[in-house]
């Protein structure tokens, strides 16, 4: 189990660690069918009472073990007595942008070449939190099942399908022939505010994030139909990619639905 914390290892079992009461939770709740195996200390389970009874009730088998066992499974310093061994989900392309327009989702998230496990995880939860349909992760950027990455969506990697291992410019075609517009989020672009005054956030939209140190390349903002960056309007030398992805997330969230 502990090997699970390695990318080798998760490919070659499409297995992956679950932390946590919350995480956990969240899996036996929305798809209880991926929770292969349940890891407890019996000082845990005797404090969560409801998740050991979900675990019963979905066939899941619970192995007691001692704290020195679960901290060596864990990915965290200070586990909080709960690891589960789920089944790996990703969706797949097709399903996103469905076979119809109708079909076609309306707010997305891209993630392209983002290697931060802490970001990664909490675009996902961001996007989950605004309503978005899916979010899409290319091959270029983190591990999807990284420890750090579930950690990070606190259980949102249950609620919103996430795509993996996809080339952006195959996604941005699907994009275009779904009717979505792609929205880059990136220091070259224009002012965020311009594009609500004009009511360009209610469409139907794809948000295109980058790397974040060196941001979008060149060659990539130029598939974009537009590039917006969040101002600062303080003294902030500059502002961290998941808070940045939140603000555009749910600034379209609010368009899309005023």
């Amino acid at each position: 189990m502990a090997k699970l914390a390695k990318r080798d290892a998760r490919s070659q079992t499409g297995l992956f660690l679950l932390e946590g009461p919350q995480a956990v939770t969240e899996a036996l709740t929305f798809r209880p069918e991926l929770v292969v195996e349940l890891f407890a200390t019996p000082t845990a389970l005797e404090r969560y009472t409801e998740l050991a009874q979900a675990a019963v009730d979905a066939g899941v088998d619970i192995e007691f073990v001692t704290e020195d066992v679960l901290q060596a499974m864990a990915d965290t310093v200070t586990p909080q007595g709960l690891v589960a061994v789920c089944r790996q989900f990703p969706t797949s392309v097709k399903d996103i942008f469905g076979s119809t327009p109708d079909d076609a989702p309306r707010l997305i998230a891209i993630l392209e070449e983002v290697r931060d496990p802490g970001n990664a995880g909490t675009i996902i939860r961001a996007a989950d939190a605004a309503g978005a349909d899916a979010v899409i992760m290319t091959g270029r950027s983190v591990d999807l099942y990284n420890p750090k990455v579930v950690r990070a969506t606190t259980g949102s990697l249950f609620h919103v399908p996430v795509a993996v291992g996809i080339e952006l410019a195959t996604v941005l075609k699907r994009c275009g022939e779904s009717g979505l517009q792609v929205l880059a989020a990136d220091v070259k672009g224009g002012d965020l505010l311009e594009a609500r005054q004009e009511g360009v956030l209610a469409a139907p939209t794809a948000w295109l994030f980058g790397n974040e140190a060196r941001g979008l390349a060149d060659e990539n903002l130029a598939l974009a139909d537009r590039a917006v960056v969040v101002p600062i309007y303080g003294h902030a030398e500059s502002m961290n990619l998941a808070t940045a992805a939140s603000v555009c997330l749910y600034e379209s969230a609010f368009a899309q639905r005023s």
